[in-house]
């Protein structure tokens, strides 16, 4: 029998008639003769309502050590409900089914509670049990430290512990969501959109990155250094009445050798969770951004874009970069506390922006991708902030209000509209 691991987010999840729905979606799989393990996520907005508890319950008392552990016990419960909800569901129908805990599989991550890292997932144990006939639900988003304490993975995590647990088992992973692919911007933006059949793992870690919301950017990294077939379809479809599933379409995220016809551009796509800073006034010596960084990494905050350019006033300039909204007012405060070492004049800060990107494995091979880009943003009055590259993509920061105008316009410019 085949092996393979499906994953049903908290939408699939939502209450008990979309369970039940998944289980019918899982059973007609497993009738097929194919051996399963499922990984679940919460009921949607479970997540949230967990969170706001451990908000409510407070910080530490004074002169204690502030840690997360007992956070990530909170929060894992939300997948372990939906997972012992489906192996019940299961059960019900006829099927041999049992939950299965991070702790028990075991999923082994590092110690950083909140947003641990998987170092291991041992396969023997589960493959067994699944090549038995038993379907096995795992929670997501959850594992165990070696320190032997729950740990969650952050938020979008359950799309990683999948991926990971297809890993181990050797099999591909159809991670079942409410849309039904990939597709070449977000549809509620552009209604001219397509789904594509195939994507390769770099685009779609780029589309990831960059605000396609469908997998998590960790997810697909593991994926591709793993070389795991995903597949993402859509949760809404049900069994005949003989118990077979429609055939599979959505989209294959695989090798780029396995595209035979390489697209220029596959995808545009837009993040609203930006915000730039600017750092006015800093003296022009070759060690002032180093400290800047420097500062920024040692706090975890990630930065994308930087652009550097005179200022006015001799012997300074202005150092502009990016970082997620989240990320914004710990930086703000990093660079003030260090003002004075660093030497800038003033900070301001932006929250009124929005990155929008082109995708494509075919950039590597093809000139003009920029002039395109550049000329549709041009004739819609569009300016641009600040640039990124890479070998497979181009991005822009601009005012957020132009966002979904300059989507729908390179959209348009590389031709993805659906015939």
């Amino acid at each position: 029998m085949t092996r393979l691991v499906m994953k049903f987010g908290g939408t699939s999840m939502g209450d008990l008639d979309r369970i039940r729905r998944t289980a019918r979606i899982v059973a007609a799989e497993a009738r097929a003769g194919h051996s399963i393990a499922v990984v679940v996520s919460a009921m949607a907005g479970k997540t949230n309502e967990l969170v706001a508890w451990t908000d409510g319950a407070g910080r530490a008392a004074a002169g204690m050590a502030m840690t997360d552990d007992e956070y990530d016990v909170v929060l894992a419960s939300g997948e372990q409900v939906t997972a012992g909800l489906l192996a019940l569901t299961l059960r019900n129908l006829g099927l041999d089914a049992r939950s299965w805990m991070g702790w028990q599989v075991p999923i082994i991550t590092d110690d950083v509670h909140g947003r641990a890292r998987i170092d291991e997932v041992p396969g023997d144990v589960l493959g067994a049990a699944i090549d038995a006939g038993q379907i096995a639900i795992v929670p997501g988003f959850q594992g165990v430290s070696r320190a032997g304490r729950i740990t969650t993975l952050g938020r979008g995590g359950s799309d990683t512990s999948a991926v990971a647990v297809a890993a181990a088992l050797g099999c591909a992973c159809d991670i079942y969501t409410d849309v039904d692919g990939v597709y070449t911007t977000d549809p509620r933006i552009e209604s001219r959109a397509r789904r594509l059949e195939r994507v390769s793992y770099e685009e779609m870690l780029e589309m990831a990155s960059l605000g396609a919301k469908v997998l998590q950017t960790r997810s697909v990294e593991l994926a591709m250094a793993r070389r795991v077939p995903v597949r993402v379809l859509s949760s809404f479809i049900e069994p005949d009445a003989a118990g077979v599933l429609p055939e599979k379409s959505g989209t294959l995220i695989c090798d780029e050798e396995e595209i035979v016809e390489k697209r220029i551009v596959s995808g545009v796509t837009m993040s609203r969770d930006e915000a730039r800073i600017s750092l006015l006034g800093l003296p022009d010596s070759v060690d002032r951004p180093a400290e800047v960084f420097t500062r920024l990494a040692e706090a975890n905050v990630n930065v994308d874009m930087i652009v550097q350019s005179p200022s006015r006033t001799e012997g300074t300039v202005n150092l502009t970069f990016t970082t997620g909204r989240r990320d914004a007012l710990r930086a703000a405060e990093l660079m003030r506390e260090g003002q004075s070492d660093i030497g800038f004049q003033d900070i301001r800060v932006d929250e009124d922006v929005a990155k929008v990107s082109v995708i494509g494995v075919g950039m590597r091979s093809h000139a003009g991708v920029a002039q395109t880009m550049f000329r549709a943003l041009a004739d819609k009055g569009i300016k641009f902030q600040a640039i990124s590259t890479s070998e497979i993509k181009i991005s822009v920061l601009i005012d957020a209000a132009y966002a979904e105008l300059a989507v729908r316009a390179l959209h348009s410019a590389y031709e993805l509209e659906a015939v």
